[in-house]
């Protein structure tokens, strides 16, 4: 398959399959979680940290010299947007002694940082990753006007949710290239798939534990 054609059916399917991470009721706190912005806030100070961990890491893998820049744009832009977090969150009066990787890494940070090839980390990470956050941060940006915090909203809307997008076009225009062939579409497919299949996993498993239902993502 031709990769344009290629990235253009998973982006249609994409569209199909995001609905499924944002449910039409998943700004209620059904189980009694709580949902208010400092407590999701926190929970984006982890996703932070692993998105630029994962991008540093992946920067001196990557065979081509615009991958690698693209990276370390990425890493500094979600090392930006912890910072960002951090303040807000002082300003809320909540940030002293938290460790956001207390607990360790994440099932989603320990597939990403296994990938082996440029193609699989590229249609995980950037292309569908980011995909996902965009999502989760409307969500998030929802929640906070409802709350009434409409300075967590706009620093979303604002400076957050841009990054995003433009690290997602990356691996739009990045899978583009890495693409080329029936196997690097095959690797390209199935890493795509398991970001997906974790993102659903981690949502129940934080719904069930916690109500939590739409953390930002990263």
């Amino acid at each position: 398959m031709d990769a344009r054609e290629f990235v253009r059916e998973l982006i249609e399917d994409n569209e199909s399959i995001m609905r499924r991470l944002a449910p039409a009721d998943s700004l209620r706190a059904e189980s009694g979680g709580d949902l208010s912005p400092r407590n999701l806030l926190r929970i984006a100070l982890r996703n932070e940290a692993e998105a630029a961990e994962i991008a540093a890491i992946w920067m001196p893998l990557a065979r081509d010299v615009h991958l690698k820049i693209a990276l370390a744009r990425q890493s500094g832009d979600e090392a930006k947007h912890y910072r960002l977090i951090e303040d807000r969150l002082r300003d809320l009066g909540d940030v002293a002694g938290f460790d956001p990787l207390a607990a360790g890494y994440s099932p989603m940070f320990k597939f990403l940082a296994a990938l082996e090839t440029d193609v699989e980390r590229v249609a995980a990470g950037q292309f569908t990753r980011e995909a996902i956050a965009l999502v989760k941060n409307a969500q998030f940006i929802e929640l906070c006007e409802k709350a009434g915090d409409s300075a967590t909203a706009l620093l979303y809307r604002e400076t957050i949710q841009p990054d995003e997008k433009f690290h997602h076009e990356l691996g739009v225009k990045f899978l583009i290239q890495l693409a080329a062939d029936d196997d690097s579409q095959r690797l390209a497919r199935a890493a795509r798939l398991r970001t997906i299949e974790l993102a659903e996993e981690l949502q129940t498993l934080a719904f069930k534990k916690a109500g939590l239902h739409h953390a930002p993502g990263c």
